[in-house]
């Protein structure tokens, strides 16, 4: 097998898939050769400006991006109409599809217990623990630390020694990204940055592009009436390669009415929060030291040594994704 396969796990079926990564050896080219030998070119394509032009090159200009038959291309992606919010004859470009509304109250159920938390995306899902020895050489990888929620602000005190769980979005899923928790927000801020690469090969060359890139942190308190009961919870939503932008778009009934999020708003678990646009993307959660419990089967399928993973290739132990979708629970309050 090609030493830079990619898999994941199926969480609904338990079965192993080989990804194919989009522009894979563009990237693989750009990380290896360019960023090596060309310093100032690699920085000018993970500049906002280069990333705004090619989102504007994939997903806007009118020659390349027109879906003619939206019906047949849902089909070929394996996407249900049934899904659809809104009419499906209205997803003819592929920005519109990127940003395709889901009837998720439906299609995407969630658990009525209190006391979990949920999946913020449909995403690929690694979870880990700062306390876990065979992760204490991950996060230096996966992110800076301390810089993933801003040196200025306390929160990186906050969550020292506690969970976190890293959310990979593929450009052909849906791109809301949902509330994990219920509780009152504490502080909601941006912190600039670049755009580098989500791509599982982009990221293992050691670059912690989680931390270096623009992203948006909310951090909530869920120990209050009606909270999940978690402690505080840091959402970080990280824009990547073509993400223009982290437009915030909370919801308490389904996609209306937006309200801007503010300290001191209570927001409901599994509502809708922001969306990307467009690319791929990813979410990282963190969380107090023993407050949480993941889900036994994420963790198992972490440790799956029969599984190839770019993340078990560069670091050493294994730490193998799970595929799951919006709204699924990932754990309970300890």
């Amino acid at each position: 097998m090609n030493p830079g396969t990619h898999q994941y796990i199926d969480r609904h079926t338990g079965r192993v898939h080989t990804e194919t990564l989009v522009a894979d050896q563009t990237i693989a080219f750009l990380y290896a050769r360019v960023r090596e030998n060309a310093p100032a070119m690699f920085d000018l394509l993970i500049s906002a400006r280069m990333s705004a032009l090619l989102g504007f090159l994939c997903f806007d200009l009118p020659l390349n991006t027109h879906i003619p038959d939206p019906g047949r291309f849902l089909n070929q992606r394996g996407i249900p109409f049934r899904e659809i919010f809104g009419p499906v004859n209205q997803l003819d470009t592929f920005r519109r599809f990127f940003e395709r509304k889901l009837r998720y109250w439906d299609c995407r159920p969630m658990t009525d217990d209190p006391g979990a938390f949920v999946s913020p995306a449909d995403a690929r899902i690694l979870p880990g623990s700062f306390t876990d020895n065979r992760h204490l050489c991950i996060k230096d990888k996966l992110f800076q630390y301390e810089e993933l929620t801003g040196m200025d602000r306390p929160w990186h005190r906050t969550f020292r020694d506690g969970e976190y769980a890293v959310f990979r979005l593929t450009p052909d899923k849906y791109h809301y990204t949902h509330v994990p928790v219920s509780g009152r927000v504490k502080d909601v801020y941006e912190i600039n940055g670049c755009f580098h690469s989500c791509n599982p090969g982009a990221v293992v060359q050691t670059i912690t592009p989680f931390s270096k890139n623009r992203r948006v942190v909310t951090v909530i308190d869920t120990d209050v009436p009606d909270g999940t009961g978690v402690g505080h919870v840091a959402m970080v939503e990280i824009v990547a390669l073509m993400i223009g932008r982290i437009v915030e778009c909370y919801s308490p009934v389904r996609y209306e009415p937006v309200r801007p999020l503010q300290p001191g708003m209570f927001i409901q678990k599994g509502q809708p929060k922001s969306l990307f646009r467009p690319g791929s993307s990813t979410v990282v959660l963190l969380f107090e030291k023993n407050r949480v419990r993941f889900c036994p089967d994420l963790l198992a399928n972490t440790r799956r040594f029969d599984v190839k993973s770019r993340f078990s290739s560069r670091f050493g132990v294994p730490l193998v994704e799970t595929d799951l979708n919006v709204r699924e629970t990932i754990g309970k309050a300890v």
